[in-house]
């Protein structure tokens, strides 16, 4: 077990629910359109999506040897970036935002591709 990745892909969930939670039932108050309330849960959404793979990479990393430094990094930040960016436009309709999303975006895509790569070739070994 990776307990780094476990423990970040615990509060991305953890944080995910009651973000969730806020888009459901306090951001109508906020924002002014449901368009913003849209941008607000699939921020939500890539977030558990980061936060349940994380999980499940951390659980399982004893059996892979491989650096997970970059996975975790790239993922982390990347979450960061797009998540977080897309809760600030949509509380702030700062339009400019939406312009820097992409990279972190880009940047959860890498920490896949990444993590494939170093799968793909890394030697099989047999289970016992």
């Amino acid at each position: 077990m990776d307990k780094r990745i476990v423990l970040t892909g615990a509060i991305f969930i953890f944080l995910g629910i009651i973000l969730g939670a806020f888009a459901a039932h306090g951001l109508k108050n906020i924002v002014p359109e449901e368009k913003y309330i849209i941008i607000f849960e699939k921020g939500v959404r890539y977030q558990m999506y980061m936060g349940l793979g994380f999980l499940i990479v951390g659980f399982n990393a004893s059996k892979v040897a491989l650096s997970l430094r970059l996975f975790y990094w790239f993922g982390l930040l990347g979450v960061i970036i797009f998540s977080g960016l897309l809760y600030l436009l949509s509380i702030t309709q700062i339009k400019v935002l939406g312009a820097i999303v992409p990279i972190g975006g880009t940047l959860m895509i890498l920490s896949w591709l990444l993590l494939i790569i170093k799968i793909w070739k890394q030697k099989s070994t047999k289970d016992s």
